[in-house]
């Protein structure tokens, strides 16, 4: 799909790219599971905003970790130390792609992330699980990892935003699992592997199909089932605790949309001038989100989005599962305002609002661990009544 770029649209430019990938290299999202001094290499080797030559020389390191890994893996190395390489390989294939396929480039370098990933996860302990449900003749794809020696726990589903896809959602199941819970790993609709797009109607039946596959499991308890959604994201957990109020015991609402991040008035600046935590800028977001939509113009995006307001589809005011929602006062991706909506209406909801932060709460001393830890015991709580 070829996405138009308004010119409205702002694009960081090339040096400050580059001061970027080595600001977050090794520390932050979405470089901060790779070395320091390979993202300092990438920055001095860019010579352009091409996306196919960042795939490619992201995929460069890529490569050389996978090709590190095979060889151990053919001399019989250490499970441990192979898992960990794979894992480097994957996460140097996942940044090419970053923040997502819209290149011939970054489409490869995503799917040898997704090569590079279950090599890792043979080596994963506990083990992982690929679930594959079908779906319409097509399938869904999920990533289940149940903690060592529990007895049917509870479940968490989750996913993430347009950039963060369930491959990357593995660093909140250690959390889970000492917490007694299960994690399962998905795409949201108009990500990753999943066969739907964000702005498909009723796109939230492909949660109600995984949620009937996990109910018919032996190994975990799903009638105590948790769901998690992560930046745009999080929009399909609201939505959730309405559509399936009655099978969700907990839903978390982090960083996301249910009305006014729908319209136009926040739309507009948001995709055209801030995003300041997208590496490439308003022009990253823009094509992302444009990318799970299933739209190819700013025009059409404007046009399309306001249909997705929960306020329009007539549900904030229906009984709702307990419904968590986490955000920072000053993100600039998905307004706060929309938790307060949420509060105003309906049955009684929990929110954690940081007053200082920024998009998923983060920033201004506030680290992403502890935000992670009080959504996962809060998931505790909500799944052990």
């Amino acid at each position: 799909m070829t996405i138009v770029v308004d010119p409205k649209i702002k694009v960081r430019p090339l040096e400050e790219v580059k001061a970027e990938v080595i600001r977050r290299g090794g520390h932050m999202n979405p470089l901060d599971d790779i070395k320091p001094e390979d993202a300092a290499g990438v920055a001095r080797a860019l010579t352009s905003l091409d996306r196919d030559e960042w795939a490619r020389e992201w995929g460069k390191l890529g490569t050389r970790y996978e090709g590190e890994a095979d060889a151990l893996a053919k001399s019989g190395g250490d499970r441990k130390q192979l898992g960990s390489l794979y894992m480097l390989a994957f996460n140097y294939f996942r940044i090419a792609r970053y923040p997502c396929p819209t290149t011939a480039g970054t489409q490869q370098a995503y799917e040898h992330s997704l090569r590079n990933f279950r090599k890792a996860a043979k080596y994963f302990d506990p083990p992982l699980e690929i679930v594959e449900v079908p779906f319409e003749g097509k399938k869904l794809i999920g990533y289940l990892q149940v903690p060592p020696g529990a007895r049917k726990p509870p479940v968490v589903m989750h996913w993430g935003g347009v950039d963060g896809w369930k491959e990357d959602r593995q660093r909140s199941h250690p959390r889970l699992h000492q917490a007694g819970l299960a994690g399962f790993a998905i795409d949201m609709p108009g990500t990753g592997e999943s066969p739907v797009l964000y702005t498909e109607p009723n796109a939230e039946r492909t949660f109600s199909a995984l949620i009937d596959h996990l109910l018919k499991r032996n190994d975990i308890d799903a009638t105590r089932l948790g769901v998690w959604g992560g930046s745009y994201g999080g929009y399909w957990a609201a939505k959730l605790a309405f559509v399936e109020a009655k099978r969700v015991k907990g839903a978390v609402f982090h960083g996301s949309n249910v009305h006014y991040g729908f319209q136009e008035k926040w739309l507009l600046p948001a995709l055209t001038e801030r995003a300041s935590v997208a590496i490439f800028g308003p022009i990253g977001l823009f094509q992302a989100r444009s990318r799970a939509m299933g739209v190819k113009s700013l025009e059409e995006f404007l046009r399309v989005a306001p249909a997705l307001s929960l306020k329009q589809q007539g549900l904030l005011d229906r009984p709702s599962a307990p419904l968590l929602c986490v955000n920072g006062k000053l993100d600039d991706q998905a307004p706060v305002d929309d938790i307060y909506l949420l509060m105003e209406h309906g049955n009684p909801k929990e929110a954690r609002v940081y007053p200082e932060g920024g998009h998923m709460g983060r920033g201004a001393g506030v680290k992403e661990e502890d935000i992670r830890e009080l959504i996962v015991q809060w998931l505790k709580l909500r799944l052990s009544q």
